[in-house]
């Protein structure tokens, strides 16, 4: 039986039979012995997302004390639920992500992962522990941020909405040329995106 351990674009943990194609964790474990998970669905504000193989390191899933292993549909999808890359298995990635970071704050260098994890943390959960949203007007959101699209969560892709599923994107839609959506990548993050990080994408994914 698969473990409620793949994410959704709003943070929320599911499980399902297809692994993803990217991994990661939320700063420790959050489940059980019977690899069950507990009620609060994170360990610390260390949110990240990794490759799936790294130094030919093996290990199952979910071992007791060890982290809680979280599976992501793609890059865009880790970062909609509030993930940044890891600076440990996605060096570039993650040195490229924290230098946009400070760029869109006319800051230099790259932005620390405390700093970016304090700020991240507000943005992705409410008071109560529940994902947050963000109103924004559809015209100014970049590329593969992810949206609350007719119900449901969408990949913002130049002029279409792609649909997002677990299995991968599927169909385009127009974008509106305006007006107000919810959106579910967190704000700090969707800036990111803006100044040109490209994250990694599920094959599904339209240019």
């Amino acid at each position: 039986m698969p473990l409620q351990n793949r994410v959704l674009p709003d943070g929320s943990l599911v499980a399902a039979a297809a692994r993803g194609t990217m991994m990661g964790n939320r700063g420790g474990a959050f489940h059980d012995a019977d690899q069950t998970l507990r009620p609060r669905h994170w360990h610390s504000r260390q949110w990240i997302c990794c490759v799936l193989a790294f130094k030919e390191r093996r290990r199952r899933v979910m071992q007791p004390r060890r982290y809680t292993e979280l599976f992501f549909l793609d890059e865009a999808t880790a970062l909609s639920a509030g993930h940044r890359p890891c600076f440990e298995c996605r060096r570039d990635a993650a040195n490229d992500f924290a230098t946009r970071w400070n760029a869109v704050r006319g800051l230099p260098g790259r932005a620390a992962a405390d700093d970016m994890d304090r700020i991240l943390h507000a943005e992705r959960l409410d008071g109560r522990g529940h994902k947050r949203t963000h109103v924004a007007d559809i015209a100014s959101l970049p590329d593969n941020a992810l949206i609350v699209f007719d119900g449901a969560p969408a990949r913002v892709c130049g002029r279409h909405i792609q649909l997002w599923s677990l299995d991968g994107y599927q169909g385009l839609r127009p974008r509106p040329v305006r007006g107000d959506v919810h959106l579910l990548t967190p704000p700090a993050i969707a800036a990111v995106l803006g100044a040109g990080y490209g994250p990694m994408l599920h094959t599904t994914a339209a240019p």
